[in-house]
């Protein structure tokens, strides 16, 4: 049997999880990471689109089901919070490179993505450029807190 400060592997869940009185502290951090110069609208669909790849590739970060009283589904969701952080374009290159320095799993979203219409276009336009020339413009990242803190070195949370 588990205890309070026992982590369930795989979850990213710390100690409190299985505790209703303790808040649930996480092991792992997902953060997004936008470049400062975004409109509001951009801001809003590169977070977007970020998110939505950190699932496929950590099936852990994802809860189960919800349902609502009247048995009603829903979609499965994070089961912890997304921080989003701001930074300039420098801020972002740089943590960019961190991340592929810890192997952490990352999403990119770069600037040629706003002239694009279709997911094929989209890849096509990352793969035009190299990993040093793309023009970010947001980052997603997940992994434990401390090296993902580490990634996003000299960014600040989103107003």
């Amino acid at each position: 049997m588990r205890n309070d400060d026992e982590t369930e592997a795989g979850t990213g869940i710390e100690t409190g999880a299985w505790n209703e009185n303790v808040p649930v502290r996480f092991d792992t951090k997902i953060a997004v990471l936008l470049r400062e110069d975004l409109e509001s609208w951009q801001r809003l669909n590169v977070t977007a689109f970020l998110v939505s790849g950190l699932g496929t590739v950590s099936p852990e970060v994802i809860g189960e089901p919800y349902a609502d009283a009247d048995g009603t589904a829903y979609l499965p969701m994070f089961r912890q919070p997304v921080l989003v952080f701001e930074g300039t374009k420098e801020v972002l290159t740089a943590a960019h490179g961190r991340a592929l320095s810890r192997s952490l799993p990352r999403a990119v979203f770069t600037s040629d993505l706003f002239g694009t219409g279709n997911d094929r276009d989209n890849r096509a336009a990352v793969r035009a450029v190299g990993r040093d020339q793309l023009d970010l413009v947001g980052m997603a990242v997940h992994g434990p807190r401390n090296a993902v803190d580490k990634v996003l070195k000299g960014a600040r949370m989103h107003p």
